[in-house]
């Protein structure tokens, strides 16, 4: 870098200070992300250890609470027996698949209820009205139109996903300041470019917290869907242990929907910190 000095006029060379090392960076980051995990594993392990203490404290019998060392080893069974991933990988497309048709509506009418006042009056009432209806009351009507095939399992799944994002987006584009969108027409933005430059990076807070809550809500309704007629699934497994009486099985289904369940939402949820720093 070259500097003028005031008293001789004369022009000098300083040595620019050398860039700062990135690696105390990434080791702040990795301690940061370090310690997140496990404060959040804080309360599972701590959940565990009352499980223990619980199923072995007299107060239950194995049938009604078995130990975590017993559904451990019910998970090795049923490895052993190849069963569990067939179980994981087929639940886990179901509510792929639901919650990309159920988000896609959502998105859709979510953007034309938000967008039209009258579709707003329309529509808004009638939709809301459906969203009371519990999962279960969908499924004998989803049998006797849909049959007992794998369409009305992903269909009670993108249900249940339609619902959050459509709420969500729908009351964000309703709610985007008015301001806002005056500067876009001041700078030529109308229609689709409109939308796609000044409302969308409005709302994508709100909108990429929707699909995540919808996904949510597909998991929830995945143990509703797989009582249609099913014969592998987590959902299958939860209810068919219920039935043959085998506790260990139950709670390992139970856990393996909260497990499969948090790796989805947290894939989501980079997707989302990577749109939100584009949008930002």
């Amino acid at each position: 870098m070259t500097l003028t000095d005031p008293d001789t006029g004369t022009a000098g060379h300083v040595a620019s200070a050398p860039p700062q090392d990135a690696a105390p960076r990434w080791t702040g980051r990795l301690r940061s992300v370090a310690g997140s995990v496990l404060l959040g594993l804080l309360v599972p392990v701590l959940f565990v250890l009352l499980w223990q203490v619980l199923a072995t404290s007299g107060e239950f019998s194995p049938s009604q609470l078995p130990t975590p060392g017993a559904v451990v080893a019910a998970l090795v069974e049923l490895l052993t027996r190849g069963e569990l991933w067939l179980h994981i990988a087929i639940s886990t497309q179901r509510v792929l698949l639901g919650f990309a048709a159920g988000a896609g509506l959502g998105l859709l009418l979510g953007g034309v209820v938000g967008l039209s006042r009258p579709m707003r009056a329309l529509l808004g009432p009638s939709i809301q009205a459906l969203r009371s209806v519990p999962s279960l009351a969908w499924v004998p009507l989803l049998l006797l139109w849909l049959g007992i095939g794998e369409t009305p399992k992903i269909t009670l799944v993108a249900i249940g996903a339609f619902f959050p994002v459509y709420t969500t987006v729908s009351a964000a584009l309703a709610h985007v300041d008015r301001h806002l969108v005056e500067v876009g027409h001041a700078y030529g933005r109308a229609g689709v470019r409109l939308f796609l430059q000044v409302q969308l990076p409005a709302i994508a807070p709100g909108a990429l917290a929707g699909l995540r809550l919808g996904l949510a809500q597909g998991w929830l309704f995945l143990v509703a869907a797989e009582l249609i007629a099913s014969s592998v699934g987590l959902g299958f497994l939860l209810i068919d242990s219920q039935n043959t009486g085998r506790t260990d099985i139950l709670l390992l289904a139970i856990v393996l929907l909260a497990v499969v369940g948090k790796i989805t939402d947290g894939l989501l949820g980079l997707a989302e910190r990577r749109l939100l720093r584009r949008w930002s």
